[in-house]
């Protein structure tokens, strides 16, 4: 059969272990044929001070991305994730940004840099930046206050009510949007609601196209609160804050089964941080389809488990290609 078409939506370390995941159905014959929507504000480490430096789009989650995709994991890989310890102007950054940088300034173009960084690499995927545009985002606060930028954004004290770019109008680029239209299933998340997620659907025409699509769109719901952004939320918040910003653009919400042990709870107890509650009976009523496994992978760091997630994103894009197939026959009797 044809890959399923899955279009991965969001930033950091959620949507890289979405990817990391569903490469394994990248092999040969493909099950999967993947597209990576990475969000472009970050502003903070590595990637804002070259954006500083250089007028440059921030590399650090493209990079991410692009390893997590790596059919070459060994030396390659570490190579991009490397990062210097010390040296004047070098400590703190990563080859991978510095390689990023340097494509973009050869070629003149941040999308054609990532898609000759995806060619070094072997990315079993592509990877598109949401917006070409030097975006920077911007939150206004539940007590009032505006602030500028995702660092201090994300160190807010005050609840997030919502986000905007500025510029305010920024366009996609054209592949995006042909991803978007030919897509089987859409992911958003799991990864910082605010500053990963929603700003890749304040980017003029993606919301339109997400509706336009036949795909499946599916939520994957974070497992714990994020200081800063979503203390307190439960499942249903997240997506109010995703349809206050974008409309309503969902099918399904995937949510965790699986407890957070005692020791995982520990290392985040003294930020005051706690699971995420899944209040299934709202997202009923929301008109949602809730999906539930067992998402939370091993060790003390609460993450995904890649495997796990990469599973239900495949059963899903199974049943959104065959419900893309149902709409095209009744459409065309």
């Amino acid at each position: 059969m044809e890959p399923l078409r899955i279009v991965a939506i969001g930033g950091g370390t959620g949507l890289s272990t979405v990817l990391h995941g569903l490469k394994r159905f990248s092999g040969d014959p493909p099950e999967a044929d993947i597209t990576a929507v990475v969000t472009v504000t970050d502003d903070g480490g590595s990637s804002g001070r070259l954006r500083r430096e250089f007028d440059v789009l921030p590399p650090g989650d493209i990079r991410n991305c692009l390893v997590a995709l790596s059919e070459d994991e060994a030396l390659l890989s570490k190579l991009f994730q490397y990062r210097f310890s010390e040296g004047r102007g070098l400590k703190g950054h990563s080859f991978g940004n510095l390689f990023l940088t340097a494509l973009t300034n050869l070629t003149g173009d941040f999308a054609r840099a990532v898609r000759f960084s995806s060619e070094v690499l072997a990315s079993l995927g592509r990877i598109y930046p949401a917006t070409e545009a030097n975006v920077v985002l911007e939150a206004e606060l539940e007590n009032g206050r505006t602030v500028r930028g995702e660092s201090r954004i994300s160190k807010s004290r005050s609840a997030i009510h919502r986000i905007r770019l500025r510029p305010r109008i920024c366009k996609p680029l054209m592949e995006t949007l042909e991803a978007i239209e030919q897509a089987d299933l859409i992911t958003f998340g799991p990864g910082s609601l605010f500053t990963s997620v929603i700003p890749n659907l304040l980017v003029k025409g993606v919301p339109d196209a997400i509706r336009r699509s036949r795909a499946m769109r599916a939520y994957f719901v974070n497992l714990m609160w994020q200081p800063g952004e979503t203390i307190g939320f439960r499942a249903s918040d997240h997506v109010a804050a995703i349809e206050r910003h974008a409309g309503k653009l969902l099918d399904v919400v995937v949510v965790n089964t699986r407890s957070i042990s005692s020791k995982q709870r520990r290392k985040y107890a003294a930020q005051r941080v706690q699971s995420v509650l899944n209040d299934v009976d709202r997202l009923t009523d929301m008109g949602l389809e809730v999906v539930t496994a067992d998402l939370l992978g091993e060790g003390d760091t609460v993450r995904h488990d890649p495997r796990i997630t990469a599973s239900v994103a495949m059963d899903l894009a199974r049943r959104g290609r065959l419900a893309g197939r149902r709409l095209r026959v009744l459409r065309t009797k």
